[in-house]
C-alpha cells in the first residue's frame, strides 16, 4: 500500500503491470514528486507556494473573530447581521468555488491560484477602507471568492504534483491553514493595539501577507509545464504503469476523462454534507467562540488567544491526521474520535465557559481537525487527477453551501435567547450529524466505481 493509499480499495494491478515503485524508491527530482514533468525548482516551488498559500486562507476570517464587537459597533451590525456576516464566506466558497474547475481546465491551476492571492490581497486591503455594513460585506467577498477557488485547488495541486505524497503534503498544506488561522486570531488584537487601536488598520495589514503568498506562483508560471490547463495521466495510470510518474500526456487522455457521474456517487455526497457539517461548526468556532468566551467574562485579548488556541492545535495535529488517515482502510474511527472531543468541548461550554476556558480551547481545537480528515478524504476517494477535480468542487461546493446556515442561526438564537445555550444544542446536533455522515465518507470506496 502506497503511503497516500490511492490503493485503499483493494483493487490488484492489471497483469503484466509495472510494480508500484517502494517507498524508499528515488524518482527522477524530488521524492515522490510528479517532477518528470516539471523541473525540480519548480515543484520546489509549488511546495513553497503551497504553505504561503495555505497561510494566506484564513486570516480573512479569524481576524475578525477577536475584533467582530468592535466592527459591529462600528458599522451598526446586529446579531443577526453579524451571524449573516459569519455565513458569507460558506456562500463565497459554494458559489466561487463551483467555478475552479472550468477555470482549472481552461486556465490550469497555477494562475488560478494565483489570482485568488491577488484578490485575497485586494478584498483585505479594501475591507477597512468600507464606510457602511454592504461595503465592508463586498469587499469581505472579494476576498472569499479568491479563497473559494484556491479551496478547491489545493487538493488538485497536492495530487498533481506530489502524487505519491499525497498525506504528507496534505498535512503540511493543513498544518500552514491551522497556523494562519491561528496566528490571525492571536496577534490581531495586539497588532492593532500598536498600529494605533482601529480595527481598519488590524485587519488591513493582513494584505501584505497577501502579497508574499503571491510571489511563488508567479514564478511558477515562468515553467511551460505548470502552466498546462490538462493534468497528465491519471493517478490509476501510473500505478498501472499507463504513465511515467509526473508525465504530461496529451489532454484528452482517455485513463483521465474517464465518466465520472458525481452526483449518482452516495460517497461523494457523504463527503459533500460531512465537509460541509465540519466547515459549519469550524465558521461558528471562529466567528462566535471570542464572543462566547468575552460573555463569560473574559477579555478580549485572552480570548482572541483562546481562538489562536484552538486553531493552533491544527498546527501540530494537521500534520499528523491526513498521514494517519491516509494509511487507514476507513477514516470512521478517526472521525468518531474527533467528533467525542468536540462534544466534550461544548458540554464544557454549556457548563462552566470561564473556569475551564483554556480545556475547551484545547478540545475544539482537535475537533476542528476534522478538516484535513475531509481533505484528505477527497484524494484518498477517487483514483485519478480528473476525478479528484470533480470531487473536490462537488464535496466543497456542496458542503459549503450545506454550512451557510450555521452561523446565522447561531447569531439569530443568541439575540433571541439572549444566551448561548440555545446555540450549543444547535451546535451538538450538527456535531452528531457530521460524525455520523464523516463514518460514512470514510468506508473503503471511489467515486470511479459508481458507488
Amino acid at each position: 500500500m502506497t503511503e497516500d493509499g490511492l490503493n485503499h480499495s483493494g483493487r490488484k494491478a492489471k497483469a503484466g503491470a509495472s510494480p508500484a515503485p517502494s517507498r524508499g524508491t528515488p524518482r527522477p527530482g524530488l521524492p515522490g514528486t510528479a517532477s518528470a514533468g516539471a523541473p525540480r525548482w519548480a515543484v520546489r516551488l509549488v511546495a513553497v507556494g503551497l504553505v504561503l498559500a495555505a497561510l494566506n486562507l484564513r486570516p480573512a476570517i479569524s481576524a475578525l473573530g477577536p475584533l467582530l464587537k468592535e466592527v459591529r459597533s462600528d458599522l451598526g451590525m446586529s446579531g443577526t447581521v453579524a451571524g449573516l456576516l459569519t455565513s458569507v464566506p460558506a456562500l463565497c466558497f459554494a458559489v466561487f468555488g463551483s467555478l475552479a474547475p472550468r477555470l482549472a481546465r481552461r486556465r490550469g491551476p497555477v494562475p488560478v491560484v494565483l489570482a485568488g492571492m491577488v484578490a485575497i490581497t485586494a478584498g483585505l486591503a479594501l475591507r477597512p477602507l468600507a464606510g457602511g455594513t454592504a461595503a465592508f460585506l463586498a469587499a469581505s467577498a472579494l476576498a472569499l471568492a479568491g479563497i473559494a477557488v484556491s479551496n478547491v485547488l489545493m487538493p488538485v495541486v497536492v495530487k498533481r504534483w506530489f502524487p505519491g505524497r499525497v498525506g504528507a503534503m496534505t498535512g503540511l498544506y493543513s498544518m500552514g491553514l491551522a497556523l494562519g488561522t491561528s496566528c490571525a486570531a492571536a496577534v490581531t488584537v495586539p497588532m492593532t493595539s500598536a498600529l494605533g487601536g482601529s480595527w481598519r488598520a488590524g485587519l488591513g495589514a493582513w494584505a501584505l501577507l497577501g502579497v508574499l503568498a503571491a510571489l511563488p506562483w508567479i514564478a511558477v508560471l515562468k515553467d511551460p509545464v505548470s502552466r498546462r490547463a490538462e493534468p497528465a495521466g491519471s493517478a490509476e495510470a501510473r500505478a498501472e504503469g499507463g504513465a511515467p510518474e509526473g508525465a504530461f500526456p496529451a489532454p484528452g487522455s482517455r485513463k483521465e476523462n474517464v465518466r465520472i457521474r458525481i452526483g449518482t456517487s452516495p460517497t461523494a455526497w457523504a463527503l459533500g454534507v460531512f465537509f460541509g457539517l465540519q466547515a459549519s461548526a469550524a465558521y461558528i468556532i471562529m466567528g462566535w467562540l471570542p464572543q462566547i468566551f468575552r460573555d463569560a467574562g473574559i477579555s478580549a485579548s485572552s480570548a482572541g488567544l483562546m481562538l489562536a488556541v484552538t486553531m493552533g492545535m491544527g498546527v501540530p495535529l494537521a500534520f499528523v491526521v491526513p498521514r494517519l488517515a491516509a494509511r487507514m482502510r476507513h477514516q470512521g474511527p478517526l472521525v468518531v474520535a474527533l467528533g467525542l472531543c468536540g462534544l466534550t468541548g461544548y458540554a464544557g461550554l454549556w457548563l462552566a465557559p470561564a473556569g475551564g476556558a483554556w480545556l475547551w480551547a484545547l478540545l475544539l481545537g482537535i475537533a476542528n481537525c476534522a478538516f484535513p480528515v475531509a481533505l484528505t478524504m477527497i484524494s484518498l476517494r477517487s483514483r485519478s487527477s480528473a476525478g479528484v477535480v470533480k470531487l473536490s468542487a462537488f464535496a466543497q461546493s456542496t458542503g459549503y453551501l450545506l454550512s451557510i446556515p450555521g452561523p446565522l442561526l447561531v447569531g439569530a438564537l443568541r439575540d433571541a435567547a439572549g444566551g448561548w445555550h440555545a446555540p450549543l444544542l444547535l451546535m451538538t446536533g450538527l456535531l452528531l450529524a457530521q460524525t455520523v455522515t464523516g463514518v460514512l465518507a470514510g468506508r473503503d470506496r471511489v467515486i470511479e466505481d459508481g458507488r
